[in-house]
């Protein structure tokens, strides 16, 4: 683990670029991957979050002042600019915004954003605009590895899809059938062009929209089975059919999909809750295993460019993700359903 610099340095634009650089082993031509370049909450400076999305820079930011956000932007463009040359865009996302336009954020700096990155060999459609967030995780790289390496001939499971990244890795690693599910038309469109771009099928079928209670209920109606199901809710959702709150619903979300996994399959259970910390996340897992039916497998890291390189405590208002190495907290679970068998 590299060393954190010392953040009582004067100028924090030498700070941050010597942040910055901690990432050079991550930035390689042709200069189409997404990485986290700065994870300011992490590193010391939490009014900012840096990623690269191809050769488009995408900056969030978390100060309600405009002013200190015009001050600040000054500083940091030249500073991009001069260690990332090949960049063609950049965009400002002014995350504490009142206005939703400027919370998807603005372009910056050239015209036109990329429309898509690769990783792992796969490419993925982006909107670097179209949401406030970027379209796509850059800090679920190492879960989508996981499953390019355990989707062969498996069906999978992908709900709170959002852009589908998720259920293109399984499609990427040779999953029989992928189904991604999803409130929002818009989000799996973008995953419907993740499929054209790397010549995967589009079947109607395999892309829901529709809230995720009435498309899990119509699932099991169905006695549909898959050998994985993912869940990567929002931190808080509510629609006419249900509530959700990702702090306190996680028992209740994995036994809602378990009857839809094979025996011997799993659930990739994936929680982003700031202040549920790893360990109480953790002792929920635990006791859904009481009965034997869901066993913890594995524990998936966050990459280190997302995480910054850094010892979680330096932000002391967000809940010790420990045994997790990051406040996304990624288990994988293995289901066991017996009763199958006797059907």
């Amino acid at each position: 683990m590299s060393q954190q610099p010392s953040n009582t340095q004067s100028d924090k634009w030498s700070y941050i670029k010597i942040r910055l650089e901690l990432r050079k082993d991550y930035i390689k031509e042709p200069y189409d991957a997404a990485v986290r370049l700065f994870n300011g909450p992490l590193e010391g400076q939490p009014d900012w979050v840096i990623d690269l999305y191809g050769r488009s820079i995408v900056l969030h930011h978390y100060n309600k002042d405009a002013s200190a956000t015009e001050d600040d932007l000054a500083n940091l463009q030249p500073l991009l600019k001069d260690l990332y040359p090949f960049v063609t865009c950049i965009i400002l996302k002014e995350r504490r915004a009142q206005d939703a336009r400027l919370r998807q954020g603005r372009m910056v700096f050239g015209q036109q954003s990329d429309s898509w990155i690769k990783e792992d060999g796969t490419r993925y459609a982006v909107d670097l605009l179209m949401n406030q967030d970027a379209s796509f995780y850059i800090d679920t790289r190492n879960l989508r590895t996981w499953l390019k390496e355990n989707s062969e001939y498996k069906t999978v499971l992908n709900t709170f899809a959002y852009t589908g990244s998720l259920g293109i890795a399984a499609h990427a690693g040779g999953a029989e059938e992928v189904v991604q599910t999803d409130l929002n038309k818009r989000f799996l469109n973008i995953a419907k062009t993740s499929c054209t771009l790397n010549g995967f099928p589009i079947n109607k079928k395999d892309f829901r929209i529709g809230d995720f209670w009435f498309q899990t209920k119509n699932l099991n109606r169905g006695k549909a089975l898959f050998d994985t199901v993912i869940v990567d809710p929002p931190f808080f959702a509510s629609t006419d059919k249900g509530r959700l709150d990702l702090q306190q619903d996680t028992k209740r979300l994995i036994n809602k999909l378990r009857p839809l996994v094979r025996d011997g399959g799993h659930i990739v259970s994936i929680n982003n809750a700031l202040f549920l910390s790893g360990q109480e996340y953790l002792n929920e897992l635990e006791k859904l295993g009481e009965g034997g039916y869901v066993e913890i497998q594995e524990l998936i890291d966050i990459p280190d460019d997302c995480r910054g390189f850094t010892e979680y405590d330096i932000n002391l208002s967000i809940a010790n993700p420990a045994p997790f190495n990051h406040s996304t907290k990624i288990a994988i679970l293995k289901i066991n359903n017996p009763k199958q068998l006797q059907n």
